[in-house]
């Protein structure tokens, strides 16, 4: 009789050849490392696509949210630049108050300090070729059983070439018009629609209440796009205004328009020599006014652009971050879901670069898809902003690349501990591990 077989017991090769089927086939062949890897991670993904998901969902939160801010931003820059540009490059705007601590243009002051003769002893200085003062208010307008309120605006007849005002219909008032104080006014597109097109009547020569006065329309004016109300606007003649609607002794503006960009600095210095003078300032004490030049104005609104875009793109950033954090934490999981697996990887060929690969290929993808859904959510979510304000959509080759610059920077930077971590591991003691 012969001596019965030995039973034995599982072992660490017998677990591998098992395995082998299932893992020999794809991957450590060394021609197609890359490309089986790539598939081992896709592969992985899939099969926990609920998790995948939820992980990359603070990703593509925080790349939607960055490229909305930049299509938000580049939208309302392009807006502001227009919108100053269509000043030209030779205009001067006096506001009355001291400019801030900084130096920088702001709001006017609650201090009145500028008045008609200001304005008309700038006419008088070299290189200058139109100067109109400038009188706002808030008021109801009336036409009919229509009413809307808006922004008056008193200007002289200078103010059209100053501000590039086209016409649609009518004409601007004329200069006999301004000195006489006749109660003329012209209509902005936003103004001009809200009163006559539910009656249809052709505006020139219709009469207009202003508060108690009476105002006849000579003139409708062009679009210029309707944003921030700049449509939303009637002008009348300086003297009307400061006599029917606005009795005082200052102005609340003055724009000066010079006759060439290269003269604009000379203008600039000649009339705060004039104002310092006629007001008495002091030398070394502040001014009580301020002048900017259009250009200026248009450096001064790319750096208020500029740091908009840096607010709100480091506010998207630490959605990023917690997303970035996010995949790490899934993928040190999946490293210890999967010890026995990369344990038997090691066994039959993969080095551990193969490993490191694999882990850091999973994070990337992650990263990849959340970036291309952000992406796409942050295009829509920009386009319906910027159409929701009137401003334009704007699309530059930054905002298509940053997402998937982003997305990779995560995917590695996220990625790389565990994978790492996963590359390290004691194939024997993985392949123990249950």
């Amino acid at each position: 009789m012969g001596t019965p077989p030995m039973k034995q017991t599982p072992s660490a090769n017998t677990a591998v050849a098992e395995a082998l089927p299932q893992f020999g086939g794809r991957g450590f062949q060394r021609g197609n490392m890359l490309g089986a890897n790539f598939g081992s991670a896709l592969e992985a993904l899939w099969a926990n696509r609920l998790r995948s998901l939820l992980t990359s969902l603070g990703i593509f939160i925080g790349v939607a949210a960055v490229i909305a801010a930049l299509t938000l931003t580049q939208g309302a820059s392009a807006f502001i630049n227009g919108r100053i540009s269509s000043l030209g490059t030779n205009t001067i705007i006096i506001s009355p108050g001291s400019a801030n601590s900084r130096g920088a243009f702001g709001a006017s002051g609650t201090t009145q300090s500028l008045t008609v003769s200001d304005m008309q002893a700038l006419a008088h200085i070299s290189h200058v070729t139109g100067v109109s003062p400038v009188i706002s208010l808030s008021a109801q307008v009336i036409y009919g059983h229509q009413n809307w309120n808006t922004r008056i605006q008193g200007v002289s007849t200078a103010f059209q070439s100053i501000q590039s005002w086209d016409l649609a219909e009518g004409k601007w008032f004329s200069n006999s018009d301004d000195l006489s104080g006749r109660p003329v006014a012209l209509l902005g597109q936003t103004v001009m629609h809200s009163l006559f097109d539910a009656s249809g009547a052709d505006p020139i020569g219709q009469q207009l209440r202003v508060r108690d006065q009476i105002f006849t329309i000579v003139g409708v004016l062009q679009s210029k796009g309707g944003s921030f109300g700049q449509d939303d606007v009637v002008f009348v003649p300086f003297a009307a205004a400061l006599t029917r609607l606005k009795n005082s002794t200052y102005v609340d503006q003055i724009q000066v328009q010079v006759d060439s960009s290269d003269n604009v600095n000379t203008v600039q210095q000649g009339l705060t020599t004039i104002l310092e003078r006629r007001h008495r300032i002091p030398v070394g004490s502040p001014d009580d006014f301020q002048s900017i030049s259009s250009s200026q104005l248009l450096q001064t609104a790319q750096q208020f652009s500029q740091t908009l875009t840096f607010l709100l793109v480091g506010i998207a950033a630490i959605s990023l971050t917690v997303g970035g954090i996010g995949i790490m934490n899934i993928m040190i999981v999946s490293v210890t879901e999967r010890t026995r697996e990369i344990g038997i990887r090691m066994s039959i060929g993969a080095r551990r670069s193969d490993i490191r690969n694999q882990f850091l290929i999973e994070a990337l993808t992650l990263s990849l898809v959340g970036g291309i859904i952000g992406m796409i959510l942050g295009l829509l979510i920009g386009f319906g902003i910027t159409k929701l304000v009137s401003l334009p959509f704007i699309v530059s080759v930054n905002s298509i690349l940053t997402p998937f610059l982003v997305s990779a920077a995560i995917g590695v930077v996220f990625g790389l501990y565990p994978a790492v971590r996963a590359s390290r591991l004691d194939p024997i003691v993985a392949l123990r591990t249950e």
